[in-house]
Parts: structure tokens; C-alpha cells; sequence
């Protein structure tokens, strides 16, 4: 019984204790306010000077999706006239869009990439704007001025698009300029056995006609003409054989309908005409913005940490001040 009395007063002697040290320290800080209040102030002023001092930041942002059908028409149509004659290679509008945001997006990652390797790295910054979506995209850039983060954003966005069309385009006119050479040979060959079948022509009935003359076969002996053979063919006559080969020589080349298909889709590819100012890689979602409130530094929290601080360092040294004036060696 005596030690749980014991115990119960000590309990309540070192409550007494802890409440008359929070009372002297209470009373310790309200003696040291003006030294408080001075700490508070000289770290409001200093985060003052850091607003004033300290280098902005400003957010610009854009998003972006794949470009519309008419922003890709005159690609698109240059495709169809290219593939013209083989129907399956033409690639779709869709596979088209993919090509050419794929390959913006790409060289804008690269862009990002550069700029943050930079000796003064600046911030492009590409991100999904739907989370699981790989379209549309966020695109962001950050500067020291609002005028500047949109303006240099959509400076790099314009860049970029222009460097993709012009890359592609270049593309196109290198396909265009295989498939000419590809058709100009076709149709020479075509001509050409075309030619042969003519000179193999006339070379058949001139052997006729030396035949029929040596054979005195003036006239046709035969009513129908479409049955004779090549060796059989002087009995048409010398007379008939004659004109025959005078008007063989004058007629046109025996072309087949795939020559003129050719012809046609040639004529086709050399009327294409590049427009590079009417085709774009993307579509805007959003144009880039003008933020209207900067990243950093904030002004509200920057002044309430630099009051906090202050009253912490004031309060640190009134309580280390009295600590010291109070503090009695041991002897």
C-alpha cells in the first residue's frame, strides 16, 4: 500500500513538473516576443526578396490527336493515284494518320530529349492526356514568362509538324519519281514487243508474197481468210498479199489494254502537284495555352513558410538565450 502511494505521488509531482515547465516556456516565449516577432519579420522580408529574386515559371500546354482526313486529303490522293494499279498496297486513311502523328510524336520526344541535354536544359514535356489512351497527347513546355512558354511552344510544335510533311513529302516524291521511271520502262517494253510483233508480222507476209509470186497465184484462191495459217497465207494472192503489207506498214502498234492503263496512270502520277502548306502531322485539341497563374514561386506559401520559419528561429533562440542565462554548472 505505502509504494502505491509513493508511486501516485511521484506520478503527480512529475505532472506538476511538466505542467509548470510548459508554463515557463509559454511564459519564457511571450517575454521574447518582440525577439520572435523580429525573427518573423526578417524572414518575411527575405522571402520577399526571393519572390522578387527568384526565376519564374510558367506552364504552356497543347493537346494534340491524330490529324483530320483533309489536313492528309493531298497525301492521301497521291497514294491512290500511285497504287493505282495495285488496288491492295493502297494504305488506308486510317494507317495514313498513324504515319504521320507516329512519326510527329517520335521527333517531338526526340525534341524533348535534346532540349533537356542541353547546357541550359528547358522543359518539353510529352504525356498521355486520357490515362491508357496513346491519343490525344499533352504537350507542355515551361518558361520564365507566359508569353514565352506559349509562344516558344507553339514555335516547336510548328517546327516539328513542318520538318514531319516535308520528311514525308519527300518520301512521297521519291515513290513518285520510282514509280515514273518503273512505268516509262514498262511501256518502252511493251512498245517494243509490240514493234517486234509488227516487224514478225510483215516478215510473214512478205515470205507469203515472194510464195504466191513464185507460185503465180495472182488472185485469192480461198473465200475465208481468217483460217489460213502463216504457211498457207499466199494463197490470199500477190495482189491481195501486196496491199495487205503496204497497209500493215502504216498501221499503229499492236498495244494491248494494259499498255494504255499504264499510259494513263503515268499521265496521272506526272499531274501530281505537292502541298506541303496544306498538310499537317497533327490536329490541335487545344492550342497552346496562355497560363495565367505561374508554377513557381507562389507567393501565399512562400510568405507563410518564411513567417513560420521565422517564428521557429525566434522561438529557438529566446528559449536557447534563457537556457544558457539559467544554466548552472554542476560543482
Amino acid at each position: 500500500m505505502n509504494q502505491d502511494n509513493n508511486n501516485a505521488g511521484k506520478n503527480h509531482i512529475a505532472e506538476s513538473m511538466e505542467s509548470i515547465d510548459l508554463i515557463d516556456i509559454l511564459m519564457q516565449l511571450w517575454k521574447g516576443k518582440v525577439t520572435i516577432i523580429a525573427f518573423a519579420v526578417a524572414a518575411i522580408i527575405l522571402a520577399v526578396i526571393y519572390l522578387f529574386v527568384a526565376k519564374e515559371k510558367w506552364t504552356s500546354e497543347a493537346i494534340i490527336t491524330l490529324p483530320d482526313s483533309g489536313q492528309i486529303a493531298n497525301y492521301n490522293n497521291s497514294m491512290n493515284i500511285l497504287y493505282s494499279q495495285n488496288p491492295s498496297s493502297i494504305p488506308s486513311i486510317g494507317e495514313i494518320q498513324q504515319r504521320f502523328f507516329g512519326r510527329f510524336n517520335s521527333a517531338l520526344s526526340a525534341l524533348s530529349e535534346q532540349l533537356d541535354n542541353q547546357e541550359k536544359p528547358e522543359k518539353l514535356t510529352i504525356e498521355e492526356s486520357v490515362k491508357g489512351q496513346p491519343v490525344p497527347l499533352k504537350v507542355s513546355y515551361v518558361a520564365t514568362t507566359a508569353g514565352e512558354a506559349q509562344k516558344t511552344l507553339t514555335n516547336y510544335i510548328q517546327q516539328i509538324n513542318k520538318r514531319i510533311v516535308t520528311e514525308l513529302d519527300d518520301d512521297l516524291q521519291t515513290s513518285i519519281n520510282s514509280k515514273v521511271e518503273d512505268l516509262k520502262v514498262d511501256l518502252a517494253t511493251k512498245e517494243k514487243i509490240a514493234q517486234e510483233k509488227k516487224d514478225k508480222r510483215l516478215e510473214i507476209l512478205n515470205q507469203a508474197l515472194i510464195v504466191a509470186q513464185q507460185s503465180n497465184i495472182k488472185n485469192t484462191l480461198v473465200q475465208q481468210a481468217e483460217t489460213l495459217s502463216e504457211d498457207t497465207l499466199f494463197v490470199l494472192g500477190s495482189d491481195a498479199l501486196s496491199s495487205i503489207i503496204k497497209n500493215e506498214a502504216t498501221r499503229p502498234l499492236p498495244l494491248d489494254e494494259s499498255y494504255f492503263s499504264a499510259r494513263q496512270t503515268l499521265l496521272a502520277i506526272n499531274a501530281l502537284k505537292s502541298k506541303p502548306d496544306t498538310t499537317y502531322a497533327f490536329r490541335y485539341v487545344m492550342k497552346p495555352s496562355l497560363p495565367i497563374r505561374r508554377d513557381s514561386p507562389k507567393k501565399g506559401l512562400t510568405l507563410v513558410l518564411g513567417a513560420l520559419v521565422g517564428l521557429i528561429l525566434g522561438a529557438g533562440v529566446v528559449l536557447g538565450r534563457n537556457a544558457l542565462r539559467n544554466y548552472k554548472p554542476i560543482v
